[in-house]
Parts: structure tokens; sequence; C-alpha cells
């Protein structure tokens, strides 16, 4: 994995088709790295929206597609299942563009057969940390990407976040159950703390606080450490103290089980999606 945030190996003019959640936290991070807001073009259909990235990151914004041909990269950040139809009319326009697809599920041959063939392709699956430069994204490339290509996805994502490069596909699926789903897993147990924090008798406000400040700090930590999270547990774990109690009543529910059933059940739900938006 790539920890450090380097800045893009040459200068690309960069478009983005889509100028949602992820789009916007690309392009804000791209220009804290200090790349120029004019290489950045963004092509976006609602109108609301367009006016909005203009105020925000002052970039070239349109609803012409046809202005994608003009970058060296083309960042595919529409809806899932926009994405067929994008494709087949991008095909006709590309000589030598990088595509970066950051649209979950869709497989990189697809997403060839639907631009005519062509084989530049990287296939991105970040996750919504990367709204505060945090996140992590898994990359992999299609076998027309040059070596420099592939520097200008990674820099492009190092920009939001640490990368990690995939030599199989097919662990697309596994990445988009652990890291592109798991915010909601971590969201979801901070509210069940929240809620178990209420229950005890704090406000909401205090609630929040404990909750958030818990596991913002235990998560820094284990991440500082030396030591594995089963280790560091151990060391809040006093023999017949408070703790233990309540790791012994989260293994009762099965608590650890049910983690790694969702996230299999997310993996399996990121392939049925794959055949799915696939098969047109």
């Amino acid at each position: 994995m790539t920890t450090e945030h380097q800045h893009q190996p040459d200068n690309p003019r960069i478009s983005f088709i889509g100028g949602g959640n992820m789009a916007r936290a690309l392009i804000g991070g791209m220009l804290q790295q200090g790349v120029s807001a004019s290489r950045i073009n963004v092509i976006e259909s609602d109108a609301e929206k367009r006016n909005q990235l203009k105020h925000d990151f002052n970039s070239n914004v349109t609803e012409q597609l046809p202005s994608a041909a003009a970058s060296d990269v083309i960042v595919l950040a529409v809806k899932p299942q926009q994405l067929r139809d994008v494709s087949i009319f991008l095909g006709s326009l590309l000589k030598d563009q990088l595509i970066i697809s950051i649209a979950a599920g869709v497989r990189s041959g697809d997403l060839a057969r639907w631009l005519g063939g062509y084989e530049a392709i990287v296939r991105v699956m970040p996750n919504t940390p990367a709204q505060i430069q945090a996140g992590v994204s898994a990359l992999f490339a299609a076998s027309g990407v040059s070596p420099r290509q592939k520097q200008q996805a990674e820099s492009l994502m190092q920009a939001v976040g640490v990368t990690l490069w995939l030599d199989d596909e097919a662990r697309m699926d596994a990445v988009t159950a652990i890291s592109g789903s798991g915010p909601a897993y971590v969201f979801y147990l901070i509210e069940a703390m929240q809620e178990a924090a209420a229950a005890l008798g704090f406000s909401a406000e205090e609630a929040k606080m404990l909750s958030l400040q818990t596991f913002a700090g235990a998560t820094r930590l284990a991440m500082q450490s030396d030591e594995n999270p089963a280790t560091l547990r151990q060391q809040v774990t006093s023999k017949g103290g408070t703790t233990e109690r309540a790791i012994q009543s989260l293994e009762a529910a099965g608590v650890k089980a049910a983690i790694s059933a969702a996230a299999h059940a997310a993996a399996q739900r990121s392939k049925e999606l794959g055949d799915l938006l696939g098969a047109e």
C-alpha cells in the first residue's frame, strides 16, 4: 500500500464525467495538491450542480460530453446505471486517453466492450472518507494501461488518501465489501454506541462526543501502535473487569461472526451487481 501523497507525475488535463460527491472529493484533493483548476474540466448535466462546481472550484464546467476528448485523463464518475450509455458515446472520441472508472460494480472488460474495445482503463474503488482526504482506494489496471498512465491514476487517487493496487480484478468485490462499504459498518457501530450512551443517561450531545472521540482515539492508537488490534483489545481487558464482561456479551451475541457475514454479503452483492451491469 502506498501511504504518501505525491504530486502528479506530469501535468495532465483531466475531465470528470459526473460532478457528484466523489468527483468533488477528488477535485478538492487535487486542488490542495497544487493542480491548477484550469487543468480540470467537469461535465455535468444538472445546471444547479454545474453552478455549484464552478463556484466551489473555479474549474471548467460544461454539459458537453464531447469536451472530454481534449483531456489526457477521463474520470467516469456517473452512476453505474448510466455508465453504458456514456461509454458508448465516448468510445468514438478516444485516442490515447486514460479512462478511470470509479463506478461501483462495473468490470473493466464490460467497460472496454462499451467503449468499442478500448482498454486503457483503470478501475478504482474509492470510499467516502476521500471527502476529507482520508480515503483508501483500490486500483486495477487493464491490459492497455501504460506505466505512465498507471502513475497518473495513482497520483490522482493519492490526492484523497492512500492507494492499493490489485493484480486480480476479482478481488475488487472483496475490496468493495471491506473499504468501500466499510465506512457504513463503522457508522453503524458509532450509532449503536451513541444509543447505548443515551440509554445510560447521557444527553444526545454527550453521547455523540463520547462515542466519536472513543472511535477516533482507538483508531489513531491502532494505526500508530506496533501491536495488532487483538493485542490492544487484550490490554484494555482486565481479568474480571468491566471490559471483559462487555467482550463476553459481544462474543455471546456473535458480533464478530455477524460482521464477517456482513462483509461476505456485501462481496456477494458486488459480484451480483457486476454480473447484472455487465449483462447489457
